[in-house]
């Protein structure tokens, strides 16, 4: 995990599918591993700007790389009264419970929560486990009725110990230590890093502001730099050993991945393939399979409509297989249309009826495990 963690340091992916799609697509998973990371001080996490009411988009980070990876938040800070109260208390206090800033800010417990929140998907405060995230996502607690009491306990959202996120940082890095870690983690993530991979990690000073690096990588011999995909401009930069996997032949086999996973280029350093009747996007909850490294089939958030990309019967029911996986995440999936069309009239419809899918009144079913 720890491994996995280090290479998708830095990335930004919406919390409802870190733990759901994008961890358990690279090992077997067990969100309590994460938790004990965390716990240790070897990894932290870092929010970049909400999403919706109840999701938000979060990177991970190493400890020790938080000061030369983690990006300064660029919005405007929230800035009401609870807001203040609750940055001078963690700053006065340091990493501190719920309890604790709720009695140093007063009000609604509820009111202080959301303005903790706010801070949270500002970038500025985090905490030491994933569990707040967990039932963040989980559904908004009820405010009570009348006057608020502490009775009772608060809700899980406000679990754990909550910290200033400059605290971890300490003093940032030099503009030239914190770039040459980016050009790393970019060449550990991506194998090949072209201006488009760059650009869809929101660095700062895009690709431009790196290149240098990259230059003074190449020239000491630590990586290539050449036209190796095809199409994506001639200031590429590879590792050697990614270069020698491309002129392997890809496995022809079928992996699904969240829309947002950094490993799908596709809407990123790659544009989606024209469609007639949609238009992928990488949205949070939206699923992509890809056969070969080639777009096969997108799933849009609501899970109803799939568009596919190919004609091939053998690559949609190799897709098809990959959809159960979709259900045993989410228990129930449902697929209503298929390019526009009824799904049960389509050869995806047909690959899915093989694959365990059932018959429902609005299109095929099926129930994970």
């Amino acid at each position: 995990l720890a491994e996995v963690v280090g290479r998708l340091q830095g990335a930004v992916i919406p919390a409802s599918v870190l733990e759901r799609d994008v961890l358990p697509a690279r090992l077997d998973y067990e969100p309590h591993l994460l938790d004990q990371l965390m716990v240790s001080g070897d990894l932290v996490w870092v929010g970049y700007g909400s999403i919706g009411a109840r999701d938000g988009r979060l990177a991970l980070y190493r400890r020790d790389q938080l000061p030369m990876l983690t990006v300064r938040p660029t919005e405007e800070l929230p800035d009401e009264a609870a807001h203040g109260a609750l940055r001078a208390t963690l700053e006065a206090r340091g990493a501190s419970f719920f309890r604790d800033l709720y009695e140093a800010v007063g009000g609604d417990p509820l009111d202080v929560l959301d303005a903790l929140w706010d801070l949270v998907w500002a970038g500025e405060v985090t905490n030491d486990t994933l569990a707040p995230v967990r039932a963040f996502i989980a559904g908004k607690p009820r405010r009570p009725s009348g006057r608020p009491a502490l009775t009772g306990a608060f809700p899980p959202s406000s679990a754990g110990r909550w910290s200033l996120v400059s605290s971890l940082v300490g003093t940032p890095a030099a503009d030239t230590i914190r770039l040459t870690a980016w050009a790393d983690q970019l060449l550990e993530r991506h194998g090949v890093v072209t201006r488009g991979a760059v650009l869809s990690e929101g660095l700062p000073g895009g690709f431009s502001g790196i290149y240098p690096v990259f230059r003074s990588l190449e020239e000491i011999g630590k990586v290539r730099r050449g036209y190796f995909v095809e199409g994506l401009g001639a200031s590429q930069f590879a590792l050697p050993g990614a270069v020698d996997r491309l002129r392997t032949e890809p496995a022809d086999r079928a992996v699904l991945l969240a829309a947002t996973d950094p490993a799908n280029p596709y809407g990123a350093a790659l544009d989606w393939p024209d469609h007639a009747t949609g238009r992928p996007s990488r949205s949070a909850g939206a699923y992509v399979v890809l056969v070969g490294g080639e777009p096969v089939a997108f799933v849009e958030r609501a899970g109803k409509k799939v568009l596919t990309f190919t004609d091939d019967a053998r690559r949609l029911a190799d897709a098809a297989a990959r959809f159960r996986d979709i259900g045993d995440r989410h228990r129930r999936f449902r697929i209503e249309t298929v390019d526009d069309e009824p799904v049960a009239t389509t050869t995806l419809g047909a690959a899915l009826a093989e694959a365990g899918f059932v018959t429902s009144v609005r299109g095929l079913t099926y129930r994970g495990r």
